[in-house]
């Protein structure tokens, strides 16, 4: 072969993979496309959503404290009542019975004391009596012992007078004694009076709880109890009624995840909507975060109090509600769709600089990165810092004199997703023969 056709076949070969090169690279960008969406500016709001129940804010469960048949009901659902209205009565013919028992009782105590106070009266009429005779005996000696030093009586007389005292000086310790004794007596009965005194406002009060009331204004949302059923009342008194105090101020009692719980404040805004109402949004603000978890198969969760108005009576309890209570708020910054974070472009070319990271470790916000389609079409990778996500779309942190500020602007296609173009089949470059 001659040098010269040799080097025109080599020429004709470089050509050839060139194009094949260039061919196979056509294709290969003719069959990815790039699904895009614009930077946004607007407003963001994250918010914790949960599902909870409505309850009025007061609402007293009223039992009973005495066993006994009920034998009248005043109230029934829906009932308004007053604070110390009757709403039901149960037989109180045994207690009437207690409390008539209870008066003999005291009446019994009270004549115990009579007759201990005139056993008292009596003991000290016998002490005056033998501090009398006493008396009497001490001047009988002392003159029979003068008469004896005189020689006018025998020393015996003397010696009689002398026991006739001694006696009589035991005779006064031992009804002073029971002067004592009566007074101990006295004691005691009054105390006996003052216990059953007792016994009988126990009786009273007894007799007076069954005349159910309701403690007090609102409305009777629930009723157990009908006439003639009897009601014990034993380690714990059974629920007859649940009265809500006031239907027009309620709450929804909502709860939230132990992962949400932190963001979770006294103050915020909330918004819910029930199934009863489709379509309309009801307004409250978070009163309270409680402490005390709730553990349901391994699932932690803690109970946020939503307080609103139902000024129209429309909420009922026990409704369930969806609740949305916003944690931040955003006004008037650039946001990307969540999928553009998420999303991986193989090939892309970092845009220079911006690849290192956006900003100092002490910047505010976290790491992320985006694509953005150049002029040309195709993806540039850069490295932002994002702020808060709403679950759909996420604040980009753009410095003003960050080198990628003139680049993500408002309305700059930011790359959401690849796929692959459906095409028929490749054709391929002409190949030579050999």
């Amino acid at each position: 072969m001659k040098r010269s056709q040799w080097m025109s076949g080599v020429v004709v070969l470089a050509v050839a993979a060139g194009g094949a090169w260039w061919w196979s690279q056509r294709n290969a960008q003719a069959d990815v496309q790039y699904r895009t969406a614009p930077i946004e500016r607007g407003g963001l709001q994250v918010s914790v959503s949960a599902s909870g129940t409505v309850n009025p804010v007061t609402q007293v469960s009223v039992g009973t404290q005495v066993s006994g048949q009920v034998r009248a009901v005043y109230v029934d659902f829906n009932t308004e009542v007053k604070a110390g209205q009757l709403i039901a009565e149960i037989d109180p013919q045994t207690f009437e019975y207690r409390v008539s028992s209870a008066q003999a009782d005291v009446n019994a105590a009270r004549a115990a004391v009579a007759i201990a106070v005139a056993n008292a009266s009596s003991s000290r009429a016998n002490v005056s009596r033998a501090q009398s005779d006493l008396a009497e005996a001490q001047r009988t000696h002392e003159r029979n012992v003068s008469l004896v030093a005189q020689g006018f009586i025998a020393q015996s007389e003397a010696d009689r007078t002398r026991a006739v005292l001694t006696s009589a000086q035991e005779s006064l310790r031992a009804v002073q004694a029971l002067v004592g004794v009566s007074e101990a007596q006295i004691q005691s009965a009054q105390a006996n009076v003052a216990q059953r005194e007792a016994a009988l406002a126990q009786a009273r009060i007894d007799l007076s709880r069954t005349r159910i009331t309701s403690p007090v204004n609102g409305i009777v949302i629930k009723r157990t109890v009908e006439k003639g059923q009897t009601v014990a009342a034993s380690l714990q008194a059974p629920e007859l009624f649940v009265i809500a105090q006031n239907l027009s101020d309620m709450q929804v009692d909502a709860s939230i995840d132990e992962a949400d719980v932190g963001r979770i404040q006294p103050g915020l805004k909330a918004g819910f909507t029930v199934d009863a109402f489709p379509g309309q949004t009801f307004e409250g603000e978070v009163r309270q975060v409680r402490k005390a978890a709730t553990n349901v198969s391994n699932v932690v969760t803690y109970v946020a109090v939503v307080r609103f108005a139902n000024e129209s009576g429309r909420l009922l309890p026990g409704m369930t509600a969806n609740v949305r209570v916003v944690t931040e708020s955003r006004e008037n910054v650039l946001k990307v769709p969540n999928a553009a974070l998420r999303v991986r472009v193989a090939g892309a070319e970092p845009a220079g600089p911006a690849d290192a990271p956006a900003a100092a470790p002490a910047a505010p916000g976290r790491p992320g990165r985006i694509h953005l389609l150049n002029e040309q079409g195709q993806p540039v990778a850069y490295a932002v810092r994002v702020g808060v996500s709403d679950g759909t779309a996420t604040e980009l942190l753009v410095p003003p004199d960050a080198p990628e500020a003139g680049v993500m602007v408002e309305g700059a296609p930011v790359v959401t997703g690849v796929t692959a173009k459906a095409s028929g089949p490749r054709t391929s470059g002409p190949r030579m023969s050999f």
